[in-house]
């Protein structure tokens, strides 16, 4: 069974994991968020839902 088998996958597994370790995640990790998180504080308290059938 060629699926079991793991000559040819696991170096194309590690040198896909080495790319993107080495090449993608740095850059993707450099990139600044445009809308930097915020805590968004309610000082509304919402009024209960008046239902019909009570």
């Amino acid at each position: 069974m060629p699926q079991l088998n793991p000559n040819p996958w696991f170096s194309i597994m590690l040198l896909t994991w080495f790319t993107f370790s080495l090449l993608i995640q740095p850059k993707l990790l450099s990139l600044t968020l445009t809308n930097n998180p915020t805590n968004k504080v309610t000082t509304t308290k919402p009024t209960p839902w008046t239902w019909p059938w009570t």
